[in-house]
């Protein structure tokens, strides 16, 4: 995938989990696709793998922060790897608690723009 296929898939996603929209989440994911999130007791957290746990695992984000916002976003692509990375602030409100958090996502494209994987919402 060229680096502005890869930029536009991170800004589509970025916009589509701000609108909290699931399905257009989840299209850019392809079927035997992989998340990893970090809470979790194994070293890279929790892993989610194929389309229908993925989406089962997202849709408990928007659950858990029904007022989730990933805002101030900043997107890098390295073409070759067919990686890219989104840097945002999480804002949300759980439990009453307001949160507002550094993190990242890292993805692995493939084409035609489904990612094979993510290893993400890491808190810098």
């Amino acid at each position: 995938m060229k680096a502005s296929e890869i930029r536009w898939a991170l800004e589509r996603l970025c916009a589509a989990f701000n609108a909290h929209d699931l399905d257009g989440v989840m299209t850019f994911f392809a079927e035997d696709c992989v998340l990893e999130m970090p809470r979790g007791d194994q070293p890279w957290g929790t892993r989610y793998q194929g389309k229908d746990s993925v989406r089962k695992a997202l849709a408990g984000r928007f659950t858990g922060l029904p007022d989730v916002h990933y805002g101030n976003e900043q997107h890098f692509v390295d073409e070759r790897a067919g990686v890219g990375i989104s840097k945002w602030m999480l804002t949300g409100t759980r439990d009453g608690q307001r949160i507002e958090v550094w993190g990242c996502d890292f993805y692995t494209f493939q084409p035609p723009g489904r990612t094979a994987s993510c290893a993400g919402e890491s808190v810098l």
